[in-house]
C-alpha cells in the first residue's frame, strides 16, 4: 500500500496538517488561558481597589476595630458579586473578616491557613501578588493587598472562582478534540482524491509509455498542458523518444548499408573463387588474374572492416588518442607528396601551400588519415585535367586546412547528408569500382577525427566548379603564435 505515490502523498499531507492543527490548537489554548488569567487578575485588582475605597469611606466618620469590621461588612455587602469573596487578615495572618459562603481552609485540601499566608507574603512582591488557591476541591484566583487604617495595618484578600474559566477552557479543548479529527479525516479524503487526480496524467503517460516499443517507436505521449511540470515531463520524454528513434533509425540504416557494402566484395570473392575452381585446366595467367581480383576485393573488404571497427570504437569512446608534437604544415606537405602518383595517373595538378612552422600536439596518425581521406576524395571526384589544392592557414587561436577540387560539386539538397555513414552522392560525383571507391565512411571518420581533437570538419563550398572542405584545429596554448 505504501508503494503508491498517492497514498504516500496523502499520508504526508495528513501528517503535516495534523501537526499544524495540533500546534495551532495548543497555541490557541495557551493564548486563551493567558488572556483569561490576565483579565481575572485585572478584575481582582480593580475590585480590591473599589473595596478599599468603600472601607476608607466608611471609616471616615468612625474608628476602632469594631468600626473596621462594620466598614468591611458594609463593603462586602456592596461588593457581593457572584464568584467573588473577600477576607481581611492582620499582619500575623489571623482572620479578621472571614470569607463568606466559602469552605474554610481547614476543610479544604490545604488543611491550614498556610495558603493564605503564602498569598499575603507574596503581596510584598510586585511580581507575585496573585496566586491560585484551591478550597474544597474548587479552584480560585487569589489577590492580596496590604492597606492601613488608623489602628494598624491589614491585608485584604480577594478570591475569584475559576469554575467558569475552567468550563470555558474545557469546552475549547472538547471543541478541538472534535474538530481536529474531523478536519484531518476530511482533509485525508480530499487529499487522496486530489493526489489521485493530480497523478492521473502520470498514470496515463506510464500506460502509454508501456505500449511504446520497437514497432511503434514513432508514437509520442500526449501533452495536456505544456506549461506545467507534467507537461515538461511529457515533453522531455518525447524528446528522449525522438533521440531514440533517430538512434535506432541510424543503427538500422548503418546495419543495412554495412550489409550492402560487405555483400558486394564477398559476392565477388565467392564468385571468382568458384570460377577459378570450376575449370580444371587454366593457364597461370588466368589464375593470376583471379588472384589479383581476389586480392583487390579482399583489400577493399579489409578497409571497410577497419573503418567500421574504427567508428565502433569511436562511438563507444574506446579509441584513445596518441598525441605527439609535430608540425601540421609538414604533415600536409607529406600527405600531398604521398598522393602525387594518384594525381599524375589522372593528369590532375596537385598544389600544396602551407606557411612554415605550424606546431601542434595531436594524434599524427589520425590527422594523416583525415588529410589522406580528403585528398583521396578530391582526386577521385575531379575529372582529368583538373586540379586539387591544399592550403594551410592560421588565425588567432586556430589552424585551418582547406582542400579544394575542381569536380562537379555536390547538389545542395545532398550537402547536409555527406557526413552520414555509407552516404555517397554517386549520381553527381560518380565513381567506378576501378577508381577504388570507398564505402562512404571517409567523411564520417574525418569528422570524428576533427572533433576528437576539439576541432571540426565542414563543407565550406560546393558548386559546379568544385568543392572545398575545411578542417579547423585549435592552436595549442603552450606554443608560440607563428610569424605572419
Amino acid at each position: 500500500m505504501l508503494n503508491s505515490v498517492r497514498v504516500r502523498l496523502t499520508l504526508w499531507y495528513t501528517a503535516a496538517l495534523t501537526c499544524v492543527l495540533i500546534v495551532l490548537a495548543i497555541a490557541t489554548y495557551v493564548i486563551l488561558r493567558q488572556n483569561a488569567m490576565r483579565r481575572t487578575d485585572s478584575t481582582l485588582s480593580e475590585l480590591a481597589e473599589s473595596f478599599l475605597t468603600t472601607v476608607n469611606a466608611e471609616l471616615a466618620d468612625e474608628s476602632g476595630s469594631i468600626t473596621l469590621r462594620k466598614a468591611a461588612q458594609e463593603a462586602i455587602s456592596e461588593h457581593n458579586f457572584r464568584d467573588f469573596a473577600f477576607s481581611i487578615f492582620d499582619t500575623e495572618g489571623r482572620t479578621i473578616i472571614p470569607f463568606q459562603n466559602l469552605p474554610s481552609p481547614k476543610d479544604s485540601e490545604n488543611d491550614s491557613p498556610d495558603v493564605f499566608r503564602k498569598l499575603i507574603n507574596g503581596s510584598s512582591q510586585p511580581a507575585r501578588p496573585f496566586r491560585n488557591v484551591q478550597l474544597g476541591g474548587n479552584k480560585y484566583r487569589g489577590y492580596a493587598r496590604r492597606f492601613s487604617v488608623p489602628d494598624g495595618n491589614y491585608f485584604l484578600v480577594v478570591l475569584q472562582s475559576l469554575h467558569r474559566q475552567e468550563e470555558f477552557l474545557d469546552s475549547v479543548i472538547q471543541t478541538f478534540a472534535l474538530v481536529i479529527p474531523l478536519a484531518v479525516l476530511l482533509a485525508s479524503v480530499g487529499g487522496y482524491f486530489l493526489a489521485r487526480r493530480s497523478l492521473s496524467p502520470v498514470v496515463a503517460m506510464s500506460t502509454q509509455a508501456g505500449r511504446i516499443g520497437e514497432a511503434n517507436l514513432h508514437d509520442r505521449l500526449s501533452v495536456q498542458n505544456k506549461e506545467d511540470e507534467l507537461g515538461h515531463l511529457a515533453h522531455s520524454f518525447n524528446d528522449l523518444l525522438d533521440r531514440l528513434d533517430q538512434s535506432f533509425e541510424r543503427q538500422r540504416r548503418f546495419v543495412a548499408d554495412a550489409s550492402h557494402e560487405l555483400r558486394t566484395p564477398i559476392a565477388i570473392l565467392c564468385g571468382e573463387a568458384e570460377v577459378a575452381l570450376s575449370q580444371q585446366a587454366r593457364s597461370p595467367e588466368d589464375y593470376r588474374e583471379s588472384l589479383d581480383i581476389l586480392r583487390a576485393e579482399a583489400n577493399r573488404l579489409k578497409h571497410i572492416v577497419e573503418d567500421l571497427f574504427t567508428l565502433a570504437r569511436a562511438d563507444a569512446g574506446q579509441y584513445s588518442l596518441t598525441t605527439t608534437e609535430f608540425y601540421l604544415d609538414e604533415l600536409a606537405a607529406d600527405c600531398s607528396h604521398s598522393v602525387r602518383t594518384l594525381a599524375l595517373a589522372r593528369q590532375i595538378t596537385l598544389h600544396c601551400e602551407a606557411p612554415k612552422e605550424m606546431p601542434i600536439r595531436a594524434d599524427e596518425a589520425l590527422l594523416r588519415r583525415l588529410i589522406m581521406n580528403l585528398l583521396d576524395n578530391a582526386i577521385k571526384y575531379t575529372a582529368r585535367g583538373g586540379s586539387v589544392s591544399i592550403v594551410c592557414g592560421y588565425g588567432d587561436s586556430q589552424y585551418t586546412l582547406r582542400i579544394s577540387d575542381t569536380g562537379q560539386g555536390i547538389p545542395t539538397e545532398l550537402q547536409p547528408r555527406i557526413f552520414e555513414r555509407f552516404f555517397r552522392a554517386d549520381k553527381v560525383r560518380s565513381r567506378s569500382e576501378s577508381d577504388g571507391g570507398g564505402a562512404g565512411l571517409g567523411l564520417s571518420i574525418g569528422r570524428w577525427i576533427a572533433e576528437a581533437h576539439h576541432g571540426r570538419l565542414e563543407l565550406t563550398h560546393s558548386g559546379p566548379k568544385g568543392s572545398t572542405f575545411t578542417v579547423v584545429l585549435p592552436i595549442p596554448s603552450k606554443t608560440d603564435q607563428p610569424a605572419r
